[in-house]
């Protein structure tokens, strides 16, 4: 018997049931097989799967997903950051990937220390990164290395600070 809160409507959560759901996942057996070094964490929540992937094995995997026959990640829908100061690692990168073939959504996550924050840029694999990696290393100051122009997009460039990090002054900087 689930303690009271856990259920819905007599039904177990998903999160009960998550690991027979995670076996059975195509991608992530597939990602195991290329690169299981890679993989840090999985987690699927409401049927759409999370990978945790170490952050100098991102354009690998990148490439992967986007090329494997069976996988076809072909659409990188959005980039994003979390920042969970002051935990460390201070900073999840974000990456929402679609494949139309298969009809299925997958999450990237690169988890990546407080202190010059960066990681490899995925513009070389997906194009349409360009403008969300600016828009993160405008709003949470995390560098994507080799990206082709990295600079502000949504802040003027005299900005001071990133206004999307946890200890940024909520009156900006005097």
């Amino acid at each position: 018997m689930l303690p009271a809160g856990l259920c819905n409507g007599g039904r177990a959560l998903e999160l009960f049931i998550m690991p027979s759901h995670l076996d059975a996942s195509v991608t992530l057996k597939k990602v195991r097989e290329f690169a299981a070094e890679a993989v840090d964490e999985v987690r699927q929540f409401r049927g759409e799967l999370t990978i945790y992937i170490r952050a100098d094995h991102l354009r690998r995997v990148g490439e992967f997903l986007r090329d494997e026959p069976e996988l076809t990640f072909k659409f990188l829908a959005d980039v994003t950051a979390v920042d969970l100061y002051p935990s460390e690692p201070r900073f999840e990168v974000v990456y929402h990937l679609l494949s139309f073939q298969n009809q299925e959504r997958l999450r990237l996550k690169v988890r990546i220390r407080g202190e010059n924050p960066s990681v490899d840029s995925l513009v070389p694999v997906y194009p349409g990164a360009n403008a969300f990696e600016r828009e993160v290393f405008d709003l949470f100051g995390i560098q994507f290395a080799g990206h082709p122009y990295l600079r502000r997009i949504l802040m003027p460039e005299e900005w001071e600070g990133h206004p999307l990090r946890k200890d940024y002054p909520t009156e900006g900087y005097r």
